[in-house]
């Protein structure tokens, strides 16, 4: 295990020798996170890992990757979905063209949900859905569309219990273990690194989804990435955040509207 003051000396070292700064990261997840790799990898000493990372850029990649990688899946919270598929689309449905940023999309369960929905209430012509993440491996998952298998009773349920009617394997090929998603949903798609720390805004956006991601960085950070979606979203646009975020402290009160019991707000001015 790690101490604090060692976690500190790696956010330090990181940031000097590669300017990524973890230090805006909470610390108890990042020294859960650190002290998994760590352990995973079989250091006995720290000074050891700290070298490897220094002078090995590859592992450095390693372990970015691996503290930066966040859990997913298609139709998570399904209560979630079902606002989104009667509340939200209907709305979105008089636009010309609608457009959707997945910030922190991690391996794409929920950009491929998102498509599922905007197919069945035949949107998906009319949308771009933006996918973005800092890390590059999971993007890299994500643009094929392949998931597991095993893990689609579970997908096909969540769907279900989200309002799907459809038969959830319509939308996959299932071969070998995997299920690759329809090529008609991913051409909706496109996907990029994007870092929530330090980029800006890049467009204008009807729907923005960070789910889970914001739970992970101190308050300051939090605030900065609620501004950089609040900047990006249009008048009367959507934002939609995981079950323990808010944006009560970061945005001016009276400036969104709260939908429902869901972490989703609509923008009013």
């Amino acid at each position: 295990m790690i101490e604090d003051i060692e976690l500190e000396t790696l956010i330090n070292e990181v940031y000097e020798y590669y300017g990524f700064d973890f230090g805006s990261y909470s610390r108890a997840s990042l020294k859960r996170r650190v002290n998994r790799i760590y352990q995973l990898d079989g250091f006995a000493y720290f000074y050891e890992f700290l070298s490897k990372i220094r002078y090995d850029p590859e592992y450095y990649k390693h372990v970015v990757d691996e503290i930066t990688v966040n859990v997913t899946e298609m139709f998570r919270d399904p209560s979630f979905y079902s606002v989104v598929r009667n509340q939200i689309l209907p709305l979105l449905g008089t636009k010309p063209f609608i457009r959707l940023w997945h910030a922190g999309c991690s391996t794409g369960e929920e950009v491929y949900s998102m498509a599922i929905l905007l197919k069945e209430a035949g949107l998906l012509h009319k949308s771009l859905i933006y996918a973005t993440d800092i890390n590059a491996k999971v993007l890299e998952t994500a643009k094929k569309g392949i998931f597991p298998l095993r893990m689609m009773k579970e997908y096909s349920e969540n769907y279900r219990d989200s309002g799907g009617k459809e038969d959830f394997s319509n939308y996959y090929t299932a071969n070998y273990g995997i299920a690759k998603f329809d090529e008609e949903l991913a051409q909706k798609m496109v996907f990029s690194q994007h870092n929530l720390v330090s980029d800006n805004s890049f467009n204008e956006f009807d729907v923005i989804f960070c789910r889970n991601v914001l739970i992970y960085f101190d308050n300051d950070l939090q605030k900065r990435a609620i501004n950089l979606f609040d900047e990006s979203l249009s008048v009367l646009g959507f934002l939609a955040l995981g079950t323990k975020e808010t944006i009560k402290y970061s945005i001016a009160p009276g400036k969104y509207k709260q939908l429902d019991r869901e972490k989703i707000w609509r923008k009013i001015r």
